[in-house]
């Protein structure tokens, strides 16, 4: 048997030492196996889009065409920079495309779409986890319920309610689908609950009212995860897809300027709305380029992002 004492084990016998070390190693085996098939799982298709971007259109045809899609030959890679050429000479009516509109909008409806969705996170995570109600729990409960229901389900309803109040091809559209996240309400509430509410209570007594507690108390202590909320909600705006090209296909009653964003911008440039032909290897380029900002954002604030994660811990 073995005995343990904080982080030192004890055996009464080698055999026992023997079959620790073994479940022990079985069990990083098992784990590091797990996590790395999870983890090509995920690279590869983000490969098969690097490689491909750098291929001829007509050889990528002609893979296809004869099931001959080979990851690791790059014989017919050819670090071609034809791709991302016709990206930035793309042309819709003889008349240049824009391509700076289509990243300035993103650049709008992502910072926007991440304050709006600030404001109401902490709010209502700083109502849920601080201020008593009545029905709170329930309503609680009924918020977590909504994660149950399909996207698609909402995108459905999201559509209709924007057509009704006229806010197709506007930033309003855009901005106002990403603003309320039950998950960061949820998320953010797990972070105030572990919050003492012996500093709510001192607060009162040095004449602090509800609001100032939230902004010179809670709010600093939990910046980590506020800031991680932030960025994955800034992420979550700039890789919208389906909602942008469901809403956003025309231009701005108002300004004029097309409300394309660069993920949905770019991919339909290269797409025949007559014949559905497209040019894949074009739109693998493209999708690199609305890529690369996101990984360079994301490497910059890793550490913060993990840092929220951390600190969010579930209380049991």
């Amino acid at each position: 048997m073995a005995n343990s004492s904080r982080n030192e084990v004890y055996f009464t016998s080698e055999r026992d030492r023997k079959i620790y070390v073994t479940k022990k190693v079985l069990h990083y085996i098992l784990v590091y196996a797990f996590l790395t098939i999870l983890g090509l799982f995920m690279i590869i298709p983000f490969y098969y889009m690097i490689i491909n971007s750098f291929k001829d259109a007509k050889i990528y045809e002609n893979e296809l065409l004869n099931s001959n899609l080979n990851l690791f030959d790059f014989s017919s890679m050819g670090l071609s920079l034809n791709n991302f050429k016709a990206i930035f000479n793309l042309k819709m009516g003889g008349k240049p495309v824009n391509i700076g509109m289509f990243f300035l909008n993103t650049f709008i409806v992502s910072i926007l779409s991440t304050i709006f969705t600030l404001i109401t996170t902490v709010l209502a995570s700083f109502a849920f986890a601080r201020i008593n109600f009545k029905g709170k729990n329930i309503l609680f409960s009924i918020l977590l319920a909504t994660m149950m229901i399909p996207g698609e389900m909402m995108i459905i309803t999201n559509y209709q309610t924007a057509l009704t109040w006229n806010m197709a091809n506007t930033y309003s559209s855009l901005i106002f689908v990403h603003g309320v996240s039950v998950f960061y309400i949820f998320y953010l509430r797990q972070t105030f609950q572990q919050i003492p509410n012996e500093l709510y209570l001192a607060s009162k007594v040095d004449g602090y009212g509800t609001f100032s507690y939230l902004w010179k108390v809670m709010i600093p202590i939990a910046m980590p995860t506020i800031i991680s909320i932030a960025i994955l909600s800034l992420m979550g705006a700039w890789n919208s897809y389906v909602w942008p090209n469901l809403i956003a296909s025309g231009e701005n009653p108002i300004f004029g300027n097309s409300m394309k964003l660069v993920s949905n911008g770019l991919m339909d440039m290269f797409t025949n709305s007559l014949t559905g032909e497209s040019n894949d290897t074009a739109k693998m380029a493209a999708a690199l380029l609305v890529t690369i900002p996101l990984f360079i954002f994301f490497l910059i604030f890793r550490k913060k992002i993990m840092s929220g994660v951390s600190r969010s811990g579930i209380k049991g």
